[in-house]
């Protein structure tokens, strides 16, 4: 800079140069950090020894003393402006990473720098500003280097979102979520996550034992995997309501540079489908065995029970035959093939019915019978049984008649199964008891024994086809697994139901048959009369809704009779499409529904503007807490368990 010929230039000999002048450039050039200065009205050029370096030899030496804007054309659009701002008076300039490119190395190269134009007093300058000191350093590298590391993130966080699998980063002791996928938060419940201990933003697993699984992975860097874990879940609809997923996973920690243990990456899928599959594929297998066997036990009775009357046919054939037979035997013989052949007519009548209320296709025909004359006919059937092992036998009936509309033949055979069920597994010299009685919503009918009871577990499955309760093949009497099942389908064709109630083996049992509303009560009844139901209140809007046909009618012309307007579903899909068509005061939901069961009915009623005030109500066989518990979270207001008691329905609705 010494050598340089200053007084070619507008500022002239450097001795003649202003103080300011002077002093910015003794800093200027005892400074190692790269400085630059413009000065004057042509904003001569200076620069040191550091600023050299970045300038490289495209404009050293030959920019020295130069006006900047001949030195620095190609970026003069870029500092120009900040320039005249400085020396117009209005102050300092700071840029951060500011991109400028610079013809360097014979070309034009992306250069940033990190900078600041600041003014330098001279009281001789119109403005009080005789030029402008710039103190800069190029941050190129550390720009490129940052901008390649958001790409390499944001790569990442594709990848992230585009991976088929949960993801998600936890960082710090906490498990703090730092980063999580798109199928992590509907995993979730799409619930903002983002920053909060896994602790705040998903407390429902803390007692599922999953942070426990987290701390241990933290504190000993060891990865931690997991196969079709259970976990509970908010549903993504309604984060209040939990639900049962199955999740495969993986916690791998995550290491700095010294090898700590600074976070967990948590990858995974949820797999409930696949458990459920494969939950339903063993249990399908274990019925199909179950079946298998009862099929194979069923055969074997049928073989026996078949055989049994053939020995005494035989014997009676051979006695016809025989020469020295008298009139008087020959009469015995024939009796006895009479009565094997209607024993072997009896079986297979059995046999026929169950396979057409299997396929639908039998028929009732109905009339207006008394239960009296109906179990007087069952029992004549069964007389001959009972009184052969002397079992004492009790009819109570009430002092009015009742009269039903049902096929009388049919419900003979109900009873009739019945009471040769009772007068075979009981020890002789036992009791029978048969009671009837008027109900609210219908008829009773129990057929009570002292016999050898049935297990806890045999009361539901007794009505099985080929049924056979533990502890009964033993017996002559064994039969074919079949009475149960007709008697089942029997009643349930006329809309009612039977329920098997024991106290265990050894302790008896009884079967309660229950039939709809009684037609007629004694002789001055007549046909159901609506307008002389008492109503449980005004008039309502009710959606009624069963798979069972036969209940859902009985139920919805009790309703009927009592004032209220009725309509009738027999599927989930189709109840939500009466609902919205019907919009119903109050709807009683079966909940074991084909196509979509009462409890998502429920919810998307719930859902509905037009359903936030409908008084709904649960009717289901399963009566245990949770069960309950999951209709109140579901959306009902009630859980009743079947039989349905009709005056807590008109309660309610009243």
């Amino acid at each position: 800079m010494r050598a340089h010929d200053w007084g070619r230039t507008s500022l002239g000999p450097s001795d003649q140069w202003p103080v300011p002048l002077r002093t910015a450039l003794r800093l200027l050039l005892n400074s190692g950090h790269p400085m630059y200065i413009w000065w004057g009205r042509e904003l001569v050029c200076f620069y040191n020894d550091a600023y050299r370096s970045s300038i490289g030899t495209d404009r050293h030496p030959s920019s020295l003393g130069r006006p900047g804007r001949g030195v620095w054309t190609e970026i003069w659009p870029i500092i120009g402006p900040q320039i005249e701002h400085v020396m117009s008076g209005h102050g300092a300039t700071w840029n951060r990473n500011h991109l400028v490119p610079i013809f360097r190395n014979g070309q034009v190269e992306q250069a940033y720098w990190t900078y600041s134009y600041n003014p330098i007093d001279d009281e001789a300058a119109p403005t009080g500003v005789g030029g402008v000191l710039v103190i800069c350093t190029e941050t190129t590298e550390q720009v490129l280097a940052e901008q390649a590391v958001r790409a390499a993130e944001a790569r990442w966080r594709q990848l992230f979102d585009q991976a088929p699998g949960f993801m998600c980063v936890l960082s710090g002791p906490e498990h703090r979520f730092e980063y999580c996928n798109a199928r992590y938060f509907e995993l979730t419940g799409r619930r903002d996550i983002l920053g909060k201990s896994v602790v705040e933003a998903l407390p429902e697993i803390e007692r599922q034992g999953f942070i426990t699984l987290l701390d241990g992975v933290y504190r000993t860097g060891k990865a931690h995997a997991a196969s079709a874990a259970p976990i509970y879940l908010p549903r993504s609809e309604d984060p209040r309501v939990l639900q049962l997923r199955y999740l495969d996973f993986v916690y791998q920690p995550v290491l700095d540079a010294k090898g700590d243990v600074t976070g967990i990456l948590v990858e995974g899928s949820d797999v409930t489908e696949r458990v459920i599959a494969a939950q339903a594929l063993v249990e399908s297998e274990a019925r199909f065995r179950d079946a298998d066997h009862r099929k194979d036990e069923f055969l074997a009775t049928l073989a026996h029970e078949l055989r049994n009357p053939l020995a005494p046919l035989r014997n009676a054939a051979k006695v016809l035959r025989a020469p020295a037979t008298d009139a008087k035997t020959r009469e015995w013989a024939t009796t006895i093939i009479d009565r094997q052949v209607q024993t072997m007519a009896g079986l297979l009548e059995d046999l026929l019915d169950v396979s057409k209320i299997t396929r639908g296709q039998l028929t009732l025909h109905k009339q207006l019978t008394s239960i009296a004359s109906i179990i007087d006919t069952s029992v004549e059937v069964a007389r001959p049984l009972i009184d052969a092992r002397r079992h004492a036998f009790l009819v109570s009936l009430p002092d009015e008649p009742i009269e039903v509309e049902v096929d009388p033949l049919r419900l003979s055979q109900v009873f009739s199964n019945l009471l040769t069920n009772a007068a075979k597994y009981m020890e002789p010299n036992g009791q029978i008891e048969v009671v009837a009685e008027f109900g609210e919503d219908g008829v009773y009918i129990s057929v009570k024994d002292r016999g050898i009871g049935l297990e806890p577990d045999s009361l539901q499955r007794v009505f099985e086809m080929f049924a056979q309760v533990k502890g009964t093949l033993d017996r002559a009497e064994g039969g074919l697994g079949i009475g149960l099942a007709l008697v089942k389908g029997l009643v349930e064709l006329h809309g009612g139901r039977v329920t098997a109630l024991s106290d265990g083996l050894g302790k008896g049992s009884e079967f309660r048959v229950w039939l709809p509303s009684p037609a007629r009560r004694g002789e001055a009844a007549t046909d159901v009369n609506p307008e002389c139901l008492p109503l449980s209140s005004r008039s309502r809007r009710i959606l009624v809704v069963d798979d069972n046909i036969d209940a859902a009618q009985s139920l919805a012309f009790l309703l009927q009779a009592q004032g209220h307007e009725v309509s009738i579903a027999h599927d989930g899909e189709q109840a939500l499409i009466s609902a919205g068509d019907f919009r119903p005061d109050i709807a009683l939901l079966d909940i074991g529904l084909p196509k979509r069961d009462g409890y998502a009915v429920a919810e998307a009623i719930r859902r509905e503007s037009w359903g936030k005030d409908i008084l709904l109500l649960a009717l289901t066989g399963w009566g245990q807490n949770d069960d309950k518990r999951r209709a109140l979270e579901a959306g009902f207001d009630y859980h009743l368990t079947k039989p349905v008691d009709l005056d807590r329905v008109n309660n309610l609705i009243a």
